[in-house]
């Protein structure tokens, strides 16, 4: 019996190659759903207003650094720092966007291998590194680069992993390890000196060992140790006495604390209007440290109050998704990368109002920024990656003293099985 004849398909150049590359197409657009799907949109639309909020503040604040910039040489537009500064919120969208689509164990790993990284740039400042205004805190290789703010989210993550491992044993000294780490990179800040950054950082770890678990009876002794160490700060630390004398002792007309609360009062509920402000001319760094003081004068109270309710809004999202997670690390993570953007900013704030010492700090996402945009891109980018999670799973709330207790209860059923297979084996050898 004759074989049916076979029909041979018409020849298609590249036919392969373009099958496969049609595949890769459909899993990226899968990938890209599921992140749309995960992500949580109304959090991130709350960023994107902010930033929006940023991007208008930077072009009100650009005119009055720049003409303080500027010398007779060289004259910088008024809306130089403006056009910069879109250049670097572009550059940090598309780094947050990014990093929110990794999957959790992707950005745990990143940012490990990150800490480590910009722990040894940490290292290398004092004694390579650039000084500006009498601190030295940056690297220049070609471009200027600040290791400790880069170093901020991947620290946060760093620091849950490790208190995580309470998790698998119970008796690991993790609050001693994480505690070491944390003192390590103080010590750094302070050679810089740097004294905002180093209280933004003791804040992560206190809220991140306080969400673990810890003694109460520890967390009196942090706190006395805490005490201490502000108080040697004050005792050892010329720059952080005189600001602190400054603000305990009230700010005079030429203190700049005092010109930013001035400059902020000034516009009253409505604001002068784009680019109307005259207080904001007199203010040093108004596109970084003191914008809020400029969103003041130009947009009035009432757009500041809006600034601080979407951080508080922001915050309050992060702790409510994380409500029902059941992963410790995830909680951790998420609530240390939301206490570095909330502490930041409100120590600005506070700064602005005259409420805080001056500490040099930026308003997060609203604050001009090159580099210092980018890490805060990144910490949102992580803080979104970590909140992630499918609509259509339920899971069961986590709860740390049953997972601690499960652990103990499993390290003693494995030493109890490991006694009983030695017994056996002393019995058959006899």
């Amino acid at each position: 019996m004759n074989a049916a004849p076979q029909i041979s398909q018409p020849y298609i150049p590249n036919a392969g190659e373009r099958a496969q590359k049609s595949r890769m197409r459909l899993d990226k657009r899968s990938q890209l759903r599921i992140w749309w799907r995960e992500i949580d949109r109304v959090l991130l639309v709350m960023i994107l207003l902010l930033m929006a909020i940023g991007t208008v503040a930077v072009a009100a604040a650009s005119p009055a650094s720049a003409r303080r910039l500027s010398t007779s040489a060289v004259k910088l537009d008024d809306l130089y720092f403006y056009w910069l500064h879109l250049r670097w919120q572009f550059l940090g969208i598309l780094t947050m966007l990014g990093v929110s689509m990794a999957p959790r164990d992707w950005a745990r790993r990143g940012a490990i291998v990150l800490c480590a990284v910009m722990l040894a740039g940490l290292i290398l400042v004092p004694f390579v590194g650039s000084e500006v205004n009498g601190a030295k805190r940056w690297l220049r290789f070609g471009i200027s680069l600040q290791p400790s703010e880069f170093l901020k989210p991947a620290y946060a993550i760093t620091m849950a992993w490790i208190l995580s491992w309470r998790v698998r044993d119970p008796r690991l000294p993790v609050i001693a390890i994480a505690t070491g780490l944390m003192g390590l990179i103080v010590a750094l800040l302070m050679m810089q000196p740097d004294f905002g950054s180093a209280i933004l950082y003791v804040g992560c770890w206190g809220v991140l060992v306080l969400l673990s678990g810890i003694d109460m009876r520890r967390i009196g002794m942090l706190a006395g140790a805490g005490i201490a160490g502000i108080g040697a700060t004050y005792l050892l630390y010329d720059n952080a006495r005189h600001r602190i004398d400054a603000f305990l002792g009230g700010g005079t007309a030429y203190d700049q604390v005092d010109l930013a609360r001035r400059t902020l009062m000034s516009g009253g509920w409505t604001g002068s209007g784009l680019w109307l402000g005259t207080r904001k001319l007199s203010l040093p760094e108004a596109h970084t440290d003191y914008i809020f003081s400029v969103i003041g004068e130009e947009f009035g109270l009432l757009i500041c109050a809006l600034v601080v309710v979407l951080y508080l809004a922001i915050i309050a999202r992060v702790l409510v998704r994380l409500v029902n997670e059941d992963n410790l690390f995830t909680i951790l993570s998420a609530s240390g990368l939301i206490a570095l953007i909330g502490g930041q900013a409100f120590i600005n704030i506070l700064v602005n109002l005259q409420l805080f010492p001056s500490k040099g700090m930026t308003l997060p996402l609203v604050s001009y920024g090159g580099s210092s945009t980018i890490a805060l891109c990144l910490t949102v980018g992580l803080m979104l990656a970590m909140t992630r999670r499918n609509p259509y799973l339920s899971r069961d709330r986590f709860d740390l003293m049953a997972a601690l207790a499960k652990a103990e209860g499993a390290k003693e059923e494995g030493l109890r099985e490991g006694s009983r297979r030695i017994t056996r084996a002393k019995g058959g050898r006899r």
